[in-house]
C-alpha cells in the first residue's frame, strides 16, 4: 500500500511543486490538499492519512495550533511541518505538540521524499540545520506565560502603565518583568527584546 499524503498548503506553485515530487514515487500517493486550518482538520478527518505535510504559515491561523487541534482528536497523527520558518520559537513549539519533523521548504527533494519514508515507519525527524538553531539556544531560560503577555503588549505599543492596567498587576511588577525578559532574550531594551522575539518566533506579528 502507497504512503497515504495529506497536504495542507496555501501556495498554488509550492502544492503543485509537491504534487509532481509525490507523483513521481511508486510508493506514495497524494490523496488531499487543504489550504487554510479549517480545511485541514475537516480533510483530515475526511481521509485520516498516514503522512500530513503541514505549512506553518497558514491564513488565518499558524499550523502548530493546527496541528494541536488534529492531534487533539487523532493522537496518532504523523505530522510533517514544513515551512521557511526557523525560528527556535517556532520549532520548539510544534517538536513539543507532537509535529514528527520539521523541515525546511529549502531542503532537496530527495531528503523530504526520505524524511516522509521515515515519518510514515514512525520515527521523528530534526535536520541538522533545524537542530542547530535549537542548540543556539539551549540551556537558556523560557519566557514565563505573563512575560509573554507583557512582550505582546509591548509589541502593542502600550507603555509599562498601560500593560499594568491591562493585566491587572502593579506597574512595579510589569516593570520587573520587563527586566527580565529583556535579560532572558539578551536584548538591548524593551523593543530590541521584541525584535527579537519575533525573529525567533516567540511572538507572532
Amino acid at each position: 500500500m502507497p504512503i497515504r499524503i495529506l497536504c495542507v498548503e496555501d501556495h498554488p506553485v509550492f502544492r503543485e511543486g509537491l504534487a509532481t515530487v509525490i507523483a513521481s514515487q511508486p510508493d506514495m500517493q497524494l490523496i488531499g490538499y487543504a489550504a487554510n486550518g479549517m480545511e485541514a482538520v475537516a480533510e483530515f478527518r475526511r481521509y485520516q492519512p498516514d503522512v500530513t505535510l503541514m505549512d506553518l504559515q497558514l491564513p488565518g491561523s499558524n499550523g502548530t495550533d493546527v496541528l494541536i487541534a488534529i492531534r487533539g482528536e487523532f493522537p496518532r497523527a504523523r505530522i510533517v511541518m514544513l515551512t521557511t520558518s526557523d525560528g527556535d520559537g517556532e520549532i520548539q513549539r510544534a517538536m513539543r505538540a507532537g509535529a514528527a519533523a520539521y523541515l525546511l521548504k529549502s531542503m532537496a527533494k530527495d531528503d523530504l521524499l526520505a524524511v516522509i519514508r521515515s515519518v510514515h515507519a514512525g520515527r521523528r525527524h530534526v535536520p541538522p540545520e533545524v537542530a542547530a538553531r535549537l542548540a543556539e539556544h539551549l540551556g537558556e531560560d523560557d519566557l514565563t506565560v505573563r512575560e509573554l503577555d507583557v512582550l505582546r503588549l509591548i509589541r502593542d505599543g502600550y507603555r509599562n502603565k498601560q500593560i499594568a492596567d491591562q493585566l491587572a498587576i502593579a506597574e512595579t511588577t510589569v516593570n520587573f518583568h520587563v527586566k527580565n525578559l529583556v535579560a532572558k532574550l539578551q536584548a538591548k531594551d524593551r523593543t530590541h527584546a521584541v525584535t527579537i522575539a519575533l525573529r525567533r518566533g516567540l511572538l507572532q506579528m
